[in-house]
């Protein structure tokens, strides 16, 4: 049992290191192509598209309770390696490009939320500690490809390609040789097409969804406008020197320690009260924003940022923990599936949001738009409990 946790941990960070291997090849794509780099926004479009429809059908279909959730990830690691590699063939086009990285994301949706129900199944007690390792694994996972870039600057573009689809193979095997179904996994045995909504007759559930939900309006939107940020900062402060690109991958990266911290936390405290605190303090950075980016020196900046990008990142173990402990056994990893799903469809929204109202004059005061998401959340996770005569766990 104690081999099992660092297994599925160690396959996830393989197996989503496919997620940004597009990303990571851009500049290469758009100089073999002749075209803008802002095609980097349709490849990253395409993953999460290609993503939020394979969570979708998983979850229609109940794909990872139907079947042994570890043949469903080692399948799905064979797929979406092959989509991976598929772009590195001779002569492609741009539009073969696009739908190979939508598979990819589709199948992604047979590995990230699959892989937090095996977890599910094999801890029980402790399940938020499990589970913020493993978010952990796939915040590094999706940076890697950015690290393996930098040390095949020498090498051929499509090496990334390919040394992420074999990254993902042996985390599929490592997956299926040595983690066995856990002994808390009810299978479901016949298709049920409402399975998925099942889950929300619970009202425990529905707060660590809508809490869920309303942490992931700000997330990735957080993530992708973290180099605007910082390039905001520069134009007030003239004469400031800050490696954009550095200070977005140590935000970013630095959310792998939020997550393995709020999963840490989760045992000592109530998992929903540190997943709340997590949610203030997100919210909080939203809201001060403008202030830091106008008025403070660069050594509070940075820190700033980070703190941000670890409060970002802490609480999304957790909500995968309530929604996992508040599920319906017989249609867990379904349940973890559709909020994954719902979840990635606010990303888009959010992200559009503040790209269309984002203008030079208020590229300051943009980022208290993402404020909304942790408000929500909080009031999801507590309010509407109280209300409903429920305590927290």
């Amino acid at each position: 049992m104690k081999r099992v946790l660092p297994i599925i941990v160690i396959s996830q960070f393989l197996c989503t290191s496919l997620w940004f291997a597009g990303n990571a090849i851009m500049p290469d794509i758009a100089q073999r192509y002749h075209i803008e780099p802002t095609f980097l926004g349709h490849i990253t479009s395409a993953v999460q598209l290609g993503f939020i429809t394979g969570t979708l059908a998983f979850a229609v279909f109940t794909i990872a309770d139907r079947f042994s959730p570890v043949h469903v990830f080692f399948t799905a690691s064979i797929a979406a390696s092959l989509c991976n590699a598929g772009m590195s063939m001779d002569g492609i086009s741009l539009s073969a490009l696009l739908v190979f990285r939508f598979l990819t994301g589709f199948f992604l949706a047979g590995i990230y939320p699959v892989g937090m129900k095996i977890a599910s199944d094999h801890f029980q007690k402790g399940l938020g500690r499990s589970l913020g390792f493993l978010v952990g694994a796939l915040v590094l996972g999706t940076a890697f490809p950015h690290l393996l870039k930098s040390f095949t600057l020498h090498l051929p573009w499509r090496s990334v390609l390919y040394a992420t689809s074999v990254l993902s193979l042996v985390g599929g095997a490592c997956m299926l040789l040595f983690v066995p179904n856990g002994p808390h996994r009810k299978p479901g045995q016949k298709i049920r097409l409402t399975a998925f909504l099942s889950g929300f007759k619970n009202a425990s559930f529905r707060g660590a969804a809508f809490g869920y939900f309303g942490h992931m309006w700000e997330l990735y939107t957080f993530w992708a406008f973290i180099p605007v940020m910082v390039a905001t900062y520069l134009r007030y402060h003239p004469g400031t020197d800050l490696n954009i690109s550095f200070i977005a991958f140590l935000v970013i990266g630095i959310g792998s320690i939020g997550c393995a911290s709020g999963g840490l936390l989760s045992q000592r405290f109530n998992t929903r009260n540190v997943a709340g605190l997590a949610l203030f303090s997100s919210g909080l950075c939203c809201l001060l924003s403008p202030l830091v980016l106008l008025y403070a020196p660069v050594w509070l900046l940075v820190p700033f940022l980070l703190i941000w990008g670890m409060m970002a990142t802490a609480d999304s173990p957790l909500f995968s923990t309530l929604v996992a402990q508040n599920a319906p056994g017989e249609s867990r990893g379904t349940a973890l599936t559709i909020i994954n799903c719902l979840g990635f469809a606010i990303t888009i929204v959010s992200i559009q949001v503040i790209q269309a109202l984002m203008k030079e004059s208020n590229a300051v005061y943009i980022y208290l738009m993402l404020a909304p998401g942790p408000l929500f959340g909080l009031l999801a996770l507590f309010y509407k409990r109280k209300a409903a005569g429920i305590e927290p766990e």
